[in-house]
């Protein structure tokens, strides 16, 4: 292992450097514009399993395409599935970027780019670990499979039937997921569980057109001054969700789990500063990691309606729309939860308007078992490779295939995670710090050997 870690260390720069390559691809997988970009994407993973030694292809689908690669380890070992995506979030808005975001720029210690931290270096470290391992010593501590995705930022849709159309293709003892973060920089932390979501667009429409607001305001029903008056109807005073039904299935986290997010090195006062805001809101009740990890959520993403544009038009909108989401914990369910907000928000509608509403991405929520075998070779890689015991945690965001791959392969997750909370994801001046980058290769590498151990 040694070896193994000397090699990989003295193949820094070259490591940084296809990293570099990969960011300045502007694969956006929600941008159909982008599409070419996302084929180019989907060939640099191809090529680059290739060059390590993997065997791979890639597999075409509805939407945007696959890279699966195998190599197959001493007869008789596990089988690691390592899961990650190539595409990335849309850069809007463009000007908050200090630097171009695919132009990575390496500043403070850190490279800025859109999919510096999600996912494209985290997916990364696993290959380069591969690669490094293979070169070493020709073979595999055990069989590793890579799927790897371009429909992640937008839910998934060909990924999942991919899973149930290749269960034997796919069979595995073990799924490694690297698309996390630290708790905090210097405390790695391994998550055993993820928030599910339910995203529901909904539109209001009222009259015909635009209407002078002198002439018809007050005798005709504004569609932005109602959609308003809904929103603010979905929170009662203690922020809690008021749509009916929607705490029925939430699952209560245990006293121990409790317990331990408390003693978690977290202060409030410095993620506002961090943040910087001048004050906290959530659901009463709960500490502030309670509201993000173990409690569900529900969100304004985007709110439009009326003129936009420099000073005044005296208008009243025909139409009003907003995004909402809902963060999910177990045992939700994503249809269930979008049907009762689909039927509150009509129970909530004044006379005047109607109700259109889009479903987009969802996701199940996800719970491990953090007594797994393989969560403990996943700790232990940390360990070895950031000098640290890392602290198990949940988190807030959804990654929709991790729930996919338990249900259709039955086998074990570990979300191995090497951001850090400041990294930016979906943000302007996305990053990831070079150094997490560079002892993530080497947690992968150890990560493979200790997973022998832990099939045994």
């Amino acid at each position: 292992m040694e070896k193994v870690i000397a090699r990989i260390r003295e193949a820094r720069q070259q490591h940084q450097d296809q990293m570099l390559d990969l960011l300045r691809i502007p694969s956006i997988s929600s941008d159909p514009a982008r599409k070419r970009d996302m084929e180019a994407a989907a060939r640099w993973i191809l090529n680059k399993m290739q060059a390590a030694g993997v065997r791979s292809e890639i597999a075409s689908t509805p939407g945007h395409d696959i890279v699966y690669g195998e190599i197959s380890g001493p007869a008789g070992a596990p089988t690691v599935l390592v899961y990650g995506h190539y595409d990335v979030q849309p850069v809007d808005p463009l000007d908050l970027w200090d630097t171009p975001p695919f132009e990575p720029t390496i500043r403070d210690g850190a490279v800025y780019a859109r999919g510096s931290s999600d996912d494209k270096a985290q997916l990364l470290v696993h290959l380069l670990a591969a690669e490094a391992i293979l070169a070493e010593h020709g073979e595999l501590p055990v069989t590793v499979k890579f799927c790897i995705e371009g429909e992640e930022e937008v839910g998934s849709p060909s990924l999942t039937p991919f899973v149930a159309d290749n269960r034997d293709k796919l069979a595995c003892d073990a799924v490694l997921v690297s698309d996390s973060s630290f708790f905090a920089r210097g405390v790695p932390s391994l998550v055993y569980g993820l928030r599910g979501l339910a995203y529901v667009e909904v539109l209001v429409r009222g009259p015909i057109r635009d209407l002078h607001s002198g002439s018809f305001g007050g005798a005709v029903t504004n569609p932005a001054d109602a959609l308003a008056g809904m929103i603010a109807a979905l929170h009662d005073a203690d922020r809690r969700v008021t749509i009916p039904g929607f705490y029925d299935r939430v699952r209560e986290a245990t006293a121990a789990e409790r317990e331990g997010f408390a003693g978690l090195p977290h202060d409030d006062q410095s993620y506002m500063d961090e943040l910087e805001v001048n004050g906290l809101q959530g659901e009463a009740g709960f500490s502030t990691l309670e509201r993000l990890w173990i409690r569900p959520t529900l969100e304004v993403n985007g709110l439009w309606g009326g003129f936009q544009g420099e000073g005044a038009k005296t208008v009243l909108p025909a139409e009003a729309g907003a995004k909402l989401s809902m963060r999910l914990v177990p045992d939700q369910d994503p249809d269930e939860v979008a049907d009762a907000l689909e039927k509150h928000l009509e129970s909530l509608a004044p006379a005047g308007v109607e109700l259109e509403f889009i479903r987009h991405h969802g996701g199940r929520p996800f719970l491990a078992e953090p007594g797994s075998p393989f969560v403990a070779a996943g700790a232990r890689a940390l360990e070895l490779a950031f000098g640290k015991k890392p602290v198990l945690t949940r988190e807030g965001g959804s990654i929709p295939v991790v729930e996919t791959f338990r249900a259709e392969l039955g086998a074990p997750t570990v979300l191995m995670g090497l951001g850090l909370p400041d990294d930016a994801p979906h943000s302007p001046n996305e990053k990831m710090d070079l150094e997490q980058f560079h002892r993530g290769v080497e947690a992968a590498a150890h990560f493979l050997y200790l997973a022998r151990k832990a099939g045994a």
